[in-house]
């Protein structure tokens, strides 16, 4: 490169000379008028975009950008399918009507519960029998919950199952000693229905205690029949069986628990075995021993006259009769029947029974016309236990 004699290069531009240069002018700045001392006003300015088109805005840039980025490489579906499904999904949350919120489930109605036929019984295990509304038959998000309570305690669950598919679900359960109240619920999605209505059962694994209050055992009873009395649990089902005659009788005892049982008598000994089965099914016998006596029925007759004077009739006679048993009892509602046999006139009869203290009578008229002489006054009685007997007296027309 050629270079210049004061040894500078040619293509640098030389400098021109110091004393050539002219000197800078400064110009001092002018004051403000009085007219520009007070403050600006605002300037109005324009509000902008929405803001929903300013988001519009924002994606249409981001779309051209990537479809310039991804033309080469063939992005460019691909971009446009994701910028439309995000660009689609925006306008759609922006102009959907709202969704509405969802409700919760509702819960079921209450199921039942089967009343037993026999709430007392002796095993310690029973069934229970569940219906649910109809529509839950066969239910997946549904189940049944087993509620217990015992005496003066509040209602425990106790188990839970699914609902059978069909009209009814049994669910076995164990029962406490005593008392036990059930109640069943339906547990879904929606929560916990109302409990049904409660079904009680007693376990009672106890057999009932029987005891004979009359006769005695080991007495003697003057008669074909016996009237065994005693108590024992109420409701018992009761069998007495007489092993002499082979003869029996059943009974039930009251709801007191008292009973009452005639059972034949045979000569002789009379083992007699009285068995009682209570409501839960418990098992219970005893036995008593009596002796049939070899006494007799009797009745007594009297009459209000036995001489009548014959100028004196007509006359009233009154017969009367007291009824006892072989023990010296009363006899109460005997069959009864009176006879009175007048010389010269008809005989005479009448039926009636013995009150509580074994007595009966009849009151007849004598007429005129009755004949002298010995008449009969008799009675005829007849009892289902004792048999019959009878009893009579003599009545004479004098002169």
């Amino acid at each position: 490169m050629t270079t210049r004699r004061d040894h500078r290069q040619t293509h640098v531009r030389p400098r021109p000379p110091s004393t050539g240069r002219p000197a800078p002018v400064k110009v001092k700045p002018r004051s403000p008028g009085p007219t520009r001392i007070a403050s600006h006003r605002a300037t109005p300015r324009p509000g902008g975009l929405p803001v929903y088109w300013r988001i519009a805005l924002v994606f249409a840039v981001v779309f051209l950008g990537a479809l310039v980025l991804y033309a080469g490489v063939g992005g460019v579906g691909m971009l446009a399918r994701g910028v439309s499904s995000t660009l689609g999904g925006f306008v759609s949350d922006v102009t959907s009507t709202p969704s509405p919120k969802p409700t919760l489930a509702v819960v079921a109605d209450s199921p039942s519960l089967a009343q037993p036929e026999e709430p007392y019984s002796a095993s310690g295990t029973v069934d229970l029998v569940v219906s649910v509304p109809q529509g839950l038959q066969g239910s997946t998000d549904h189940r049944i919950k087993v509620y217990l309570a015992l005496p003066d305690l509040a209602p425990t669950p106790i188990t839970e199952v699914e609902i059978a598919d069909a009209q009814k679900t049994v669910i076995p359960v164990q029962l406490e000693k005593g008392i036990n109240d059930f109640t069943v619920a339906i547990v879904g999605p929606g929560g916990e229905s109302d409990p049904s209505a409660a079904v009680r059962y007693v376990f009672d694994s106890t057999p009932p205690k029987l005891t004979i209050s009359s006769p005695k055992n080991n007495s003697i009873v003057n008669g074909r029949a016996v009237k065994i009395k005693g108590k024992t649990q109420a409701r018992t089902t009761l069998l007495a069986r007489n092993a002499a005659n082979d003869s029996s009788v059943a009974g039930t005892a009251g709801a007191d628990g008292t009973f009452e049982l005639s059972v034949a008598l045979a000569t002789g000994v009379n083992k007699i075995t009285i068995a009682g089965t209570d409501p839960a099914g418990n098992e219970s016998e005893t036995t008593i021993t009596l002796r049939r006596g070899s006494g007799k029925l009797s009745a007594s007759l009297s009459s209000s006259d036995y001489r009548i004077q014959r100028k004196e009739l007509p006359q009233t006679v009154t017969l009367s009769v007291t009824v006892t048993d072989p023990d010296g009892l009363a006899v109460d509602n005997a069959d009864v029947t009176f006879t009175l046999s007048i010389p010269g006139i008809e005989t005479v009869t009448s039926d009636s029974h013995t009150n509580k203290s074994g007595k009966a009578t009849f009151k007849t008229t004598v007429p005129k016309g009755a004949e002298l002489g010995q008449g009969n006054a008799t009675v005829l009685i007849t009892t289902e236990d004792f048999g019959s007997t009878q009893d009579y007296t003599v009545i004479t027309i004098a002169k």
